[in-house]
């Protein structure tokens, strides 16, 4: 019976998908060992190390599809280990001659280590896939809302007018530095090992480097320059990769949140047959999905710390700092692929409300364009001058209660600089936009260039 929240029938697809959930899963698990201990006896066999025959039937009945997990489970309470009874349920089905040349030389952090490399791999490009289509919905978004005024916030309150396609562009930038330090990590993360109970290949005898270049080259890995079991950076790496891009889309959900308050208004999250916004409130409509993917960046931000825990590994071997892996990585990686498929699917349906940003441009009053007002002002009378005349406007206009420009056409010096007209013209939004639209075409034009977010 499922207990946490990965499992759980009323959870799992809040907190991971399917997808990620077979990639960690028993099963999967135990297939990736019995891959590495068949690719070990061919690439044995190969060198006349075990016979080809033995290496034949090894590899064969790695295969078979039929893992009995509960033998497995029960034989690890007892052993206290958790490789041997796999191996045992491999050797089981071989023939005894076959089954004495199986996991002829490796140790345990062998086989699990490339194994959970091997599954961070099959991970890695369900990350590609979805970041890549949570990339084409912002590049959407940026693309149709390039023109669209709204306030830009600084420390919670209005500032000065950006425009929604700006915001989205400046999330599409963060996540394609994400993807960009993805690819980078792959070379330095896609690694198998193959040295032995203390890292010195002691055991495979003089031709551990070419077995080991061979082994390597069956499962599709990288050979490391040296041992790395006591050197748990490469884990510890890609889960911080994990966290930063989990972090940018945190605060992508959170951001909607804010924007989603009725108060606000300007953005809504996509509305599903069956979603239910209160148990009591029928007129409510919670931005539940997006609460959804702020908590799980919460979470993960926590098992991204606990990952550190594993970079404390002492000797050549330390069984405490090794098994932080096995809760922490699994966690990491099934939190990001939910709320990747999870923010995509809020910024597919994303629903923007252009009139109201345009409204709430108006609260202050346009007090939010006194900066243009001042640069307006200056180039008739200085800078130093119209910034002391437009603070003396705004001082009057705030203890009247004025409009802003109310305040300046009361001002005898800043009317006699400035023009209605001109006032009017300072004070609107969407001619204090700055560079803020070409900025987003040039964003657009580097991300299609360089082409990660294609399907």
């Amino acid at each position: 019976m499922a207990s946490g929240v990965f499992d759980m029938a009323l959870q799992r697809d809040l907190w991971s998908t399917a997808e990620l959930r077979e990639i960690f899963g028993e099963h999967a698990r135990v297939q990736r060992w019995f891959d590495y201990e068949a690719a070990l006896a061919q690439a044995q066999a190969s060198l006349g190390l075990v016979p080809e025959a033995a290496a034949r039937e090894i590899d064969s009945k790695s295969r078979d599809g039929t893992i009995d997990l509960e033998r497995i489970g029960v034989a690890v309470r007892v052993a206290r280990h958790p490789l041997v009874p796999a191996l045992r349920e491999l050797a089981r089905r071989c023939s005894d001659e076959s089954a004495q040349w199986l996991h002829h030389g490796p140790t345990t952090q062998d086989v699990l280590d490339t194994g959970t490399v091997l599954q961070l791999r099959a991970a890695h490009a369900v990350f590609l896939r979805d970041l890549a289509a949570v990339g084409r919905e912002l590049e959407r978004l940026a693309g149709t809302w390039r023109d669209a005024p709204m306030a830009g916030r600084t420390h919670a309150v209005q500032a000065l007018p950006i425009t929604f396609g700006h915001k989205c562009a400046i999330w599409l930038a963060e996540l394609a530095r994400h993807h960009e330090r993805l690819l980078q990590v792959e070379p330095r993360l896609f690694v198998g090992s193959l040295v032995g109970a203390v890292g010195t290949q002691a055991s495979f005898g003089e031709q551990a480097g070419e077995l080991e270049r061979r082994l390597m080259a069956r499962l599709g890995l990288g050979v490391p320059e040296i041992s790395w079991q006591p050197a748990r950076d490469r884990f510890v790496e890609y889960a911080g990769l994990l966290g930063l891009l989990g972090g940018t889309l945190a605060k992508i959900a959170a951001e909607i949140v804010l924007l989603s308050h009725d108060e606000i208004g300007e953005l809504a999250e996509p509305s599903a047959d069956g979603k239910v916004g209160s148990s009591t409130m029928p007129h409510k409509r919670n931005p539940a999905a997006c609460e959804n993917i702020a908590l799980l960046g919460r979470s993960l931000r926590y098992a991204v710390a606990f990952m550190h825990e594993a970079l404390g590994s002492q000797h050549e071997r330390d069984g405490v700092a090794w098994k932080v892996e096995w809760k922490a990585l699994p966690e990491i990686c099934m939190t990001v692929a939910a709320m990747l498929a999870q923010t995509r699917e809020v910024l597919a349906g994303l629903q923007v409300d252009a009139a109201r940003m345009r409204a709430n441009l108006d609260l202050t009053g346009g007090y939010l364009l006194a900066e243009r007002v001042v640069f307006v002002l200056a180039r008739k009378v200085g800078r130093q001058m119209a910034r002391q005349w437009v603070e003396r406007a705004i001082a009057q206009g705030r203890e009247h209660r004025l409009p802003l420009a109310d305040a300046l056409r009361r001002d005898p010096q800043v009317c006699g600089a400035l023009g209605a007209d001109e006032i009017a013209a300072a004070l609107d939004p969407s001619g204090y936009l700055g560079t803020a639209p070409a900025r987003v075409d040039a964003l657009l034009e580097q991300v299609r260039a360089a082409g990660w977010t294609r399907p």
